[in-house]
């Protein structure tokens, strides 16, 4: 059996690691609810903005077709958006969405496509992609706690100027969207194209009139759409991240205090088996006197 001091220095090293877990804790409660309510108010705005871009690709005699609603009969060259979080400590949330990922990659290359281009938003996605060998062409790490579209533009638009320029057929996007405090989900959304299927078929057929002319408000509505799309699976990812590491800190400060318990536990019976021992010598001498 371990010696007590050993016990001692054993149950002083978890009580600190469980002091730094309960912070931490604290703080990702507070930044969750912050994250969570810039994650909801960017929802009304994403599913509007996505519901006229679904009544814009079933719309019957538009006077300016996008090139971002040309379906493309068979995908061989993909781009593949990956959002995961800059630091760890975060349960399984990377691991799951990273999996997902990989996974539809290797589908990807078994269906006989031939290249693969990964955009990754955050440092674990950025670090695995590189280990992995994949082909990343852009990335941004370092967001910090709250998403700025300014940000995320630049290496968005490289993948986004590889589908107009007919160099990827069609991208999707890879995150973990946020269903409650105890439970996110990672997706797998296709960005581009937009079709009909991806955004949800409209209940009846529509046409706009436009103005100035067809061609500068689709174009500037479907970036916008764009934008939004990835604006949203950002913050949905780090509310995610925040509920995931609340969570995954709670259960870490739960057992750093069992583990507590049992060592001092073990260190009791370490030192009444010493105080009996002790007292067993002193019978014995008293007996030889």
């Amino acid at each position: 059996m371990a010696g007590g001091k050993e016990i001692r220095t054993k149950i002083k090293s978890v009580q600190n690691t469980r002091k730094i877990t309960k912070a931490m804790e604290m703080v990702a409660a507070s930044k969750m609810r912050k994250a969570q309510d810039r994650m909801r108010a960017a929802r009304p705005y994403s599913e509007k903005i996505r519901q006229l871009a679904a009544n814009l690709s079933q719309a019957n005699n538009t006077e300016f077709r996008h090139p971002f609603l040309e379906k493309r009969a068979d995908a061989k060259r993909v781009g593949l958006i990956v959002v995961t979080t800059d630091k760890g400590l975060c349960g399984g949330l990377n691991t799951n969405v990273l999996r997902m990922a990989l996974n539809q990659m290797r589908q990807w290359e078994r269906d006989g496509v031939s290249d693969i281009r990964v955009t990754c938003v955050g440092n674990k996605g950025l670090g695995f992609m590189q280990r992995m060998g994949a082909k990343v062409v852009s990335n941004v790490v370092h967001l910090g706690d709250t998403p700025h579209l300014e940000k995320l533009i630049g290496p968005m638009k490289v993948m986004i100027d590889a589908f107009e320029k007919n160099e990827v057929d069609a991208v999707y996007v890879a995150y973990t969207k946020f269903v409650n405090t105890m439970k996110q989900e990672p997706r797998f959304e296709q960005l581009l194209p937009l079709t009909g299927e991806r955004l949800g078929t409209p209940d009846s057929n529509w046409d706009y009139l436009y103005e100035p002319d067809a061609k500068v408000v689709i174009e500037d509505l479907l970036v916008r759409y764009v934008e939004a799309l990835i604006y949203q699976a950002v913050a949905e990812n780090m509310a995610s991240e925040q509920s995931a590491r609340m969570v995954a800190m709670k259960s870490a400060t739960d057992n750093a205090g069992n583990v507590i318990k049992e060592l001092q536990l073990v260190y009791n019976k370490a030192r009444q088996a010493a105080i009996t021992k002790e007292i067993s010598e002193i019978v014995g001498g008293a007996a030889a006197v």
